[in-house]
């Protein structure tokens, strides 16, 4: 019975720390699944109707309480129409979520390839489209083009996007070092106050990163830009570096596995 009471004594102490370290633990892990998406803009909405409710409640401001407690039911279904798009990518990146990702990162030296193929083509003002994959599988979209399950190396993709061949005009689809899928018709977004100088690149890659969780890398055939469409936002003309420490932390890799300083030897792919 003296070790049951001990080990009661000791849980006693421990239970509090216990429960306020999950506690904690929950809330930061919907911190940052809530600041990836634009369900944060639900969360404000919600706190600033329970702000006036509860400043009617301290006043008593009784015609305010009445009204609010006759259109509460109506606020429901509001929300439910006006945030429907991003309450349901807030339960998708819930559902692609990784809760205990704290071991080591994986090394993906294959995207060296994809940036250096990017750099190509920037400077040759061809378009390209490279989806890196990550949670959300997306066979159905993949089946819209041309299964490849190639080894993804700089020569494959500047050939892909550099000559008018039939893949060029769609997105290519990576992961783990292969060229799965090329040639593939990505939805297009929905956003209404995209910049009207986009193109249909931009706009199918961040339309795809607004119903999943994968990379899209862009470059532009009008300016040789190139971009990273994810989590529903379109980053434009990022630099090498950009790039890099943004698809190091994206797709998890190690620091220094991407190197957009290697030479390129532009005149085996002649325009």
């Amino acid at each position: 019975m003296q070790t049951f009471d001990v080990l009661q004594t000791v849980l006693s102490y421990i239970r509090p720390i216990l429960d306020v370290g999950i506690l904690a633990f929950v809330l930061y892990k919907a911190y940052v699944l809530l600041s990836k998406t634009n369900g944060i803009q639900v969360i404000k909405a919600i706190l600033i109707l329970a702000l006036v409710y509860g400043g009617a409640r301290i006043l008593q401001l009784e015609t305010l309480l009445w009204l609010i407690n006759i259109i509460a039911p109506a606020l429901i279904m509001c929300f439910a129409v006006i945030f429907q798009p991003e309450v349901r990518k807030l339960f998708l990146k819930l559902g692609q979520s990784k809760w205990f990702a704290f071991g080591s990162r994986s090394k993906h030296s294959y995207v060296d390839s994809v940036l250096l193929a990017a750099d190509v083509l920037s400077k040759k003002k061809r378009g390209m489209l490279a989806v890196f994959l990550r949670q959300t599988k997306h066979d159905d979209i993949m089946s819209t083009g041309t299964k490849l399950n190639a080894d993804v190396t700089m020569a494959l993709l500047v050939t892909i996007y550099s000559y008018d061949t039939p893949l060029h005009d769609g997105a290519c689809f990576i992961q783990a070092g292969k060229v799965l899928s090329a040639g593939c018709f990505l939805p297009v977004s929905e956003q209404y106050d995209i910049k009207k100088t986009f193109g249909t690149r931009h706009r199918a890659g961040l339309g795809l990163s607004e119903v999943s969780d994968a990379v899209v890398l862009i470059v532009s055939e009008e300016t040789g830009a190139i971009s990273l469409a994810y989590d529903s936002e379109l980053h434009y003309d990022l630099s090498p570096s950009e790039l890099k420490k943004t698809l190091e932390y994206l797709l998890e890799l190690p620091p220094d596995a991407i190197n957009m300083e290697d030479t390129i030897d532009e005149s085996k792919f002649v325009s």
